[in-house]
């Protein structure tokens, strides 16, 4: 059973009856009432996410436009735990925080089958573009989407005991190597994937090592919840052209950098990124003390984090195989770039 008293679906079949949607919805919309639902796109990966409409007694504030996310498929039952951080993100979090994300309306997890189903607002209906890594990034959206993230980093940056408790937050980034790691980053490396990564940055064991000093690193000053995956093509613009997030599967406590590093650097072109990257740097700290943090990093501080940070944006997509390779080729160029301008794997040999 889940928090929220209702039952977890474990088909897109039963998700989808008005019996079903009314016991869930009427948790935070009391006095819905479901008559018809109507299916509509559907797209299976390893999740399931299948937009719908809903007619009947729709109260203010509850969107007929939905879309659920589940692991309703046979590939998606075997892997339904990595959707665990995302469903509590979405319930416990995202209202709290005030992050731009999508608008969820209801959100849980059955422990039993570790199963977690998000039900959002269909962004798409809505008006939201989502956003591509091949696409063309501006600095205006990159600085929109950092603001964001400090948002996000405020929650807890001062209040760390926000995440007792919440098992689902712990830090994961050392169990990221237990995954994958030296032959899924060779395999990129030395494929077509990794022609565009500069040569003193496409060291297959140079990247997993610098990866081993991030992961390695204590709790400390600027660890707060982080979105753990931000980079662009996990973000879109809702109908008002303003940056947003998506995917939360990796949400942690953790440093901040891992978000401001990777975003910036995966964003951008590498030239771009060059001419901008303090600045923009600035705009995400001053939007931490904006959003109410005290203990707002020095500059220059916070400068080696970011050039420490985006490593592990590097070591994501070094380590991935199932994803479009001309996604891959593009993140992999931009990313290591930007480690080997910015001399990422010897400040992480020097600072620990």
């Amino acid at each position: 059973m889940s928090r929220t008293g209702i039952s977890v679906p474990g088909t897109l079949d039963e998700l989808m009856t008005p019996e079903w949607l009314d016991a869930a919805l009427s948790t935070r919309y009391p006095g819905v009432h479901v008559t018809r639902v109507t299916p509509g796109p559907v797209v299976e990966r390893v999740s399931t996410n299948a937009r719908f409409t809903i007619e009947g007694d729709i109260p203010d504030g509850l969107p007929p436009a939905l879309c659920a996310k589940g692991y309703f498929g046979e590939v998606g039952r075997g892997s339904s735990a990595a959707g665990i951080p995302e469903a509590l993100f979405y319930r416990d979090l995202s209202h709290a925080i005030g992050v731009r994300t999508l608008n969820s309306v209801w959100a849980d997890v059955d422990r039993s089958t570790d199963h977690g189903v998000v039900i959002t607002e269909d962004a798409v209906a809505a008006g939201a573009v989502f956003c591509d890594a091949l696409d063309d990034c501006s600095v205006e959206r990159t600085a929109d989407l950092l603001g964001q993230l400090a948002v996000l980093h405020a929650h807890a940056w001062e209040y760390p005991a926000i995440v007792t408790g919440h098992d689902w937050l712990s830090t994961r980034l050392q169990f990221l190597l237990n995954v994958r790691g030296l032959k899924e980053i060779s395999d990129n490396f030395d494929g077509p994937n990794g022609v565009d990564v500069p040569d003193d940055t496409r060291d297959a064991q140079a990247l997993l090592d610098a990866y081993r000093r991030i992961a390695s690193r204590s709790p400390g000053a600027g660890w707060t919840i982080v979105h753990g995956d931000a980079h662009v093509g996990n973000t879109f613009l809702d109908g008002a052209d303003r940056a947003c997030l998506l995917d939360w599967q990796v949400t942690q406590y953790g440093p901040w950098a891992i978000d401001v590093g990777y975003h910036i650097a995966s964003a951008l072109e590498p030239d771009v990124r060059a001419a901008n990257e303090r600045d923009l740097l600035g705009h995400y700290l001053d939007a931490l003390g904006a959003a109410g943090v005290t203990t707002v990093p020095a500059p220059e501080v916070a400068w080696d984090e970011y050039r420490m940070g985006l490593v592990h944006g590097f070591f994501l997509w070094g380590i991935t195989q199932y994803v479009r390779p001309e996604v891959i080729a593009q993140l992999l160029r931009r990313l290591g770039t930007a480690a080997e301008e910015l001399d990422s794997y010897q400040l992480l040999t020097a600072v620990r």
